[in-house]
C-alpha cells in the first residue's frame, strides 16, 4: 500500500493556513482509518460505514457548504484536494464523499431557508449518508427520459418508479430523488428529499461490479412512496436544472478522484521501479521506463491543474460547465492510461491481486462512466464550442475574419 506522502506527490498550494491544517488532518485520518483497511475491505466487499462516521465528525462530509448549517465553508479548490487525497487511499471513500456532497447539493443550493435549517445540519455533520437518484434502467445518459413519476395527492407527492445504479443505495440515510411531475422532457421534472426508510421504498440486491466492491450500488424501487410537499426542492417542474447544476459540480469531484487514483498508481510504480534487484540494478534506470514514468506524472499534473482551474471559476461565481466537462473527460481518461501503465511497468506484480496496482486499474474504468460518460462530456464541450450553450449573461463572441486581430475582440471566456 503506498504511503500518503511520497516524493512523487506535488506540493499543495492551498489558499489559507486553515486549509493547510485541514489537509494535514485529512492525511492523519487517512493514515489511521482509511489505508489500514483499504485492501482487505475492497477484497471482502465491506462498506466502511464507520469511516464515514469519522469523516462526518471531522467535518469532511460537508466541506463546500456553509458553516452556518454545519458545513466546512471551504472553497471547491480546497474540497477537491481533500477528495483527491481520500480517493488515493481508497476510491470507495473518495467517491463516497463526492456522492454524498452531490446528494446535498439540491437542498443546499435550491432549498428554502426553512428546508436548509431543518435538514442540512444532520446531512452535513450528523453522521448521515446520502444518495443521488437520477439514473434509471432506461434513462442513463438521457436523464430527461426518466419515467419515475411523482403525482400530487393533497399536501403530498406519491413517487412510483425505479432508479438504477445508485451509489450508497443500500446504505444511505436520505435520497435526493428526481421524478417526473409534468409533461415529457426536461421541463417536467422535480426534485425531492426522501428519507431512506420511507414506506414503499425497497432496495434491490447490490450490483456485481469489476471494481469498488466496498461501495454498494443498487436499484431503488419506489412503490407509492409518499413525500410531503415541504420536501420538494426548488420549483415544481424545475428539477432538471437542479440536476444538471449538481452534475457540473459533481464532475469536478470525479475528476479529483481520478487524479487521486492515478497518483496512487504512480506511487506504487515508482516504488517498484526504483527497488534494486540482487545485482543492484533498478528498472527505473532504463530510459524507456523512465519516459513512461515521466508521461504518467505529466498527465497527473495536467489533470490536477485542469480540475483546480475549473474549481476556481466555480469559487469565483463564474460559469464552469465547459471546464467541468473538460476536467472530468481529461482526468478520467488519464487515470485509465496511468493505471494501465503502472500495471505494465510492474509486470507480474502489477497483475498480482494481492497488490494494489490491479485494483487501481479496475477501479479507474468506472470513473469514465459515472456523472455522465466521457462521450457525454465531449458532447457538452462541443455544444459550448458551437454556441448552443450561450446564456443571456454571455452573448456570443463576434466572428472575426481569419488573420484579423482587432483589439476590441475579447479573448476566450468560460462557458
Amino acid at each position: 500500500m503506498p504511503p500518503v506522502e511520497t516524493p512523487t506527490r506535488v506540493r499543495r498550494h492551498l489558499p489559507t493556513a486553515h486549509a493547510e491544517e485541514l489537509l494535514a488532518r485529512t492525511r492523519e485520518l487517512i493514515r489511521e482509518e482509511v489505508l489500514p483497511q483499504a485492501a482487505a475491505g475492497e477484497a471482502a466487499g465491506d462498506f466502511p460505514r464507520e469511516t464515514f462516521r469519522r469523516l462526518s465528525a471531522a467535518g469532511l462530509l460537508g466541506l463546500p457548504y456553509p458553516a452556518e448549517h454545519g458545513g466546512g465553508g471551504q472553497p471547491y479548490e480546497v474540497y477537491l484536494q481533500v477528495l483527491e487525497e481520500l480517493a488515493a487511499a481508497r476510491l470507495t471513500v473518495g467517491l463516497g464523499v463526492s456522492v454524498h456532497t452531490l446528494s446535498c447539493h439540491a437542498l443546499a443550493d435550491f432549498g428554502t431557508a426553512g428546508q436548509r435549517a431543518a435538514h442540512l445540519p444532520a446531512m452535513l455533520r450528523g453522521g448521515l449518508l446520502g444518495a443521488y437518484c437520477l439514473s434509471e434502467p432506461a434513462a442513463g445518459s438521457d436523464a430527461a427520459a426518466m419515467r419515475t413519476r411523482a403525482t400530487r395527492e393533497g399536501g403530498h407527492w406519491v413517487l412510483t418508479g425505479t432508479k438504477a445504479w445508485i451509489t450508497h443505495g443500500p446504505v444511505a440515510d436520505f435520497l435526493t430523488v428526481f421524478a417526473r411531475t409534468g409533461a415529457a422532457g426536461p421541463r417536467g421534472i422535480s426534485a425531492f428529499l426522501v428519507p431512506a426508510d420511507a414506506p414503499g421504498l425497497s432496495v434491490a440486491a447490490p450490483e456485481r461490479k469489476m471494481g469498488m466492491n466496498g461501495s454498494p450500488t443498487a436499484q431503488l424501487h419506489f412503490e407509492g412512496v409518499r413525500v410531503p410537499d415541504e420536501r420538494r426542492l426548488g420549483e415544481e417542474n424545475g428539477g432538471f436544472r437542479i440536476a444538471m447544476a449538481a452534475l457540473d459540480a459533481g464532475r469536478l469531484g470525479i475528476a479529483a478522484c481520478a487524479i487521486g487514483v492515478a497518483q496512487a498508481a504512480l506511487d506504487v510504480a515508482v516504488a517498484h521501479t526504483t527497488r534494486p534487484d540482487a545485482g543492484g540494478e533498478r528498472l527505473a534506470d532504463q530510459q524507456g521506463l523512465r519516459f513512461m514514468l515521466a508521461d504518467m506524472a505529466t498527465r497527473i499534473e495536467a489533470g490536477r491543474t485542469l480540475y483546480l482551474a475549473a474549481a476556481r471559476l466555480r469559487d469565483a461565481g463564474l460559469p464552469f460547465s465547459r471546464e467541468a466537462a473538460m476536467a472530468k473527460l481529461f482526468c478520467t481518461d488519464a487515470v485509465m492510461r496511468v493505471t494501465g501503465d503502472a500495471v505494465q511497468l510492474m509486470g507480474q506484480e502489477g497483475w498480482d491481486a494481492s497488490l494494489p496496482a490491479e485494483r487501481y486499474l479496475r477501479e479507474a474504468k468506472v470513473l469514465q462512466i459515472v456523472e455522465g460518460t466521457n462521450q457525454i462530456q465531449r458532447s457538452v464541450i462541443a455544444r459550448h464550442l458551437l454556441g448552443r450553450e450561450q446564456s443571456a449573461e454571455r452573448p456570443a463572441q463576434p466572428r472575426v475574419p481569419a488573420g484579423a486581430v482587432p483589439e476590441a475582440v475579447p479573448g476566450p471566456r468560460a462557458s
